[in-house]
């Protein structure tokens, strides 16, 4: 008999397929080669691209690979690399997301194909999201055996996180077509940094969105991340006007995004923009990556940060990596009693009965059971 933990195991170590070298377009996998879907051809330079998926626009010539390391240019042609080959496959509590307010307690299928369209110097995934699908071990899992082995193992959800899904778009976009004829949830973990045309249409399989709003000025995204605030504000924005179900994380970096007048101004543009129903997730930072020189991130900052949202109006506000804190659980914004009860991914108590408080029937936002 294979329990859940021998398979997690099993996809986490087993090698599909071998290690890429780099010199083939699909070296690493072995699956077939899948043209992207949103750019074009160019005449200048000759057999160039042009990728209009996110908001970078990298131009690319034959040969050349996009800054997310996961798009390449194969005789004037652009192919997504990561397609149907993901490099992180788990089964995971829906809570690990973090989605507080979709089916708790449930697990969620989770995968994940390398590269990012950002350079976060935080980045707690870097070993999978700063290289290319060429350079990961990664394993055969075509978007229909993905939704197979979803339901086998009997997964609420389909998450695509650890990396930037954006860079992987077109196999999460055949993953989330077949998990909705299926009944299963389809969700992302995301920067949100991706165009508005490709975002409309994966919002037509989307039902949750978890966005990294990473801090509320333009300087943190330019000198932290390599991007900007704008593209991702909007897409927030878009994914709240197409009605699917959002969820914000923001991970406080000590003297770098957690200026308490910083996180006063994004909870008020999220209570204005988004509506007060939005949950907001602050996360300790723990260093990483290429912020090994800093402390992690003091507990009483993130309860602050807790406590500005909620008197901001924002309904649902949370403590991240803090166990135990009382800012895991969901309060319902009526009555004021406690409606889901956790400790870390773990779900100990739930009090939501069809979408529902139970004890003064004030509806409670989110994707719930029955």
């Amino acid at each position: 008999m294979i329990t859940r933990r021998s398979f997690v195991r099993a996809l986490c170590l087993a090698p599909f397929a071998l290690r890429g070298s780099g010199g083939g377009l699909l070296a690493a996998t072995g699956a077939p080669p899948r043209e992207a879907l949103y750019y074009r051809r160019l005449t200048e330079p000759k057999d160039g691209v042009g990728c209009v998926l996110c908001p970078r626009g990298c131009i690319l010539s034959e040969g050349e690979m996009g800054f997310c390391r996961a798009r390449k240019n194969v005789r004037g042609r652009l192919y997504a690399l990561g397609y149907a080959s993901p490099c992180a496959v788990h089964v995971d509590p829906v809570e690990k997301k973090p989605f507080f307010h979709v089916h708790p307690k449930s697990t969620a299928f989770s995968i994940a194909s390398a590269g990012c369209n950002l350079r976060c110097k935080f980045c707690q995934n870097w070993e999978i999201s700063q290289v290319s699908p060429l350079e990961t071990t990664n394993m055969a899992l075509p978007p229909e055996k993905v939704v197979e082995t979803a339901e086998r193992y009997g997964c609420d959800s389909i998450a695509h996180t650890y990396t930037e899904p954006t860079n992987f778009y077109e196999y999460m976009l055949d993953v989330g077509a077949i998990a909705k004829k299926k009944g299963i949830l389809n969700m992302y973990h995301s920067n949100g940094y991706i165009n508005q045309e490709p975002l409309k249409e994966l919002c037509k399989c989307l039902d949750a969105a978890d966005i990294d709003l990473k801090g509320f000025s333009q300087a943190f995204y330019g000198k932290v991340c390599e991007a900007d605030l704008n593209p991702v504000l909007l897409t927030l924005e878009t994914l709240k006007e197409k009605k699917v179900w959002l969820e914000i994380t923001n991970l406080l970096i000590p003297g770098y995004n957690d200026d308490p007048a910083m996180i006063r101004e994004m909870c008020t543009w999220i209570k204005t923009r988004l509506g007060p129903d939005v949950p907001v997730h602050f996360s300790r930072f723990f260093p990483m990556y290429k912020m090994t020189s800093l402390p992690p991130t003091p507990v009483k900052t993130v309860e602050g940060a807790r406590e500005i949202a909620l008197k901001t109006g924002i309904h649902y506000a949370y403590t991240g990596n803090v166990p135990g804190s009382p800012g895991e659980n969901t309060y319902c914004p009526h009555c004021g009693k406690m409606v889901v009860a956790r400790v870390g991914y773990s779900v100990r108590e739930n009090n939501v009965r069809d979408g529902k408080c139970r004890f003064c029937g004030q509806r409670i936002a989110g994707i719930w059971h029955g």
